[in-house]
């Protein structure tokens, strides 16, 4: 758990002592800014920024019956953020999976990219493609199998 918390919880701990060294030299407005930025920062690389996560193998059970492809990320991760943030709402139609809380996504993250956690690695059909550009994950779920799943969810 500190592996995944590790990183925002630094985050904010620097954001204090720089805004604190900023406040008491008088500068209250940058110190002000520093801490906003920090806190956004330390908000974005965490956990809670992203779907919620699975394992990886409900992960692969739940693509093999929607479709829909399969997210492997980290906290911290700016290539991660960037997929997330660009993604918006589509983000939760996606499956994700924390390689820092499971070791089997981990290795297979690793299997794909010679032996590199590289992330956000994204599997498609049990395709991995490491680091895609978001617009062409936001296509692939406007995939025949994708769409037809979720007509069938939306029908009363």
């Amino acid at each position: 758990m500190r592996r995944v918390w590790g990183p925002p919880a630094l985050l904010l701990v620097c954001g204090l002592v720089v805004s604190a060294g900023l406040y008491v030299s008088g500068s209250t407005a940058v110190s002000l800014a520093f801490l906003l930025f920090f806190i956004l920062y330390a908000g974005v690389s965490s956990p809670l920024f992203f779907p919620r996560s699975t394992d990886a193998a409900e992960a692969e059970r739940r693509a093999a019956a929607d479709g829909r492809p399969v997210v492997f990320w980290r906290p911290g991760c700016t290539y991660c953020i960037r997929l997330r943030m660009r993604l918006g709402h589509r983000a939760g139609q996606l499956h994700w999976v924390n390689i820092w809380s499971d070791p089997e996504a981990a290795a297979a993250v690793r299997a794909v990219n010679e032996g590199n956690e590289t992330v956000p690695t994204v599997f498609v059909a049990n395709s991995p493609h490491t680091n895609p550009d978001p617009a062409w994950v936001r296509e692939q779920l406007a995939r025949p199998a994708y769409a037809a799943e979720t007509e069938r969810e939306e029908r009363p």
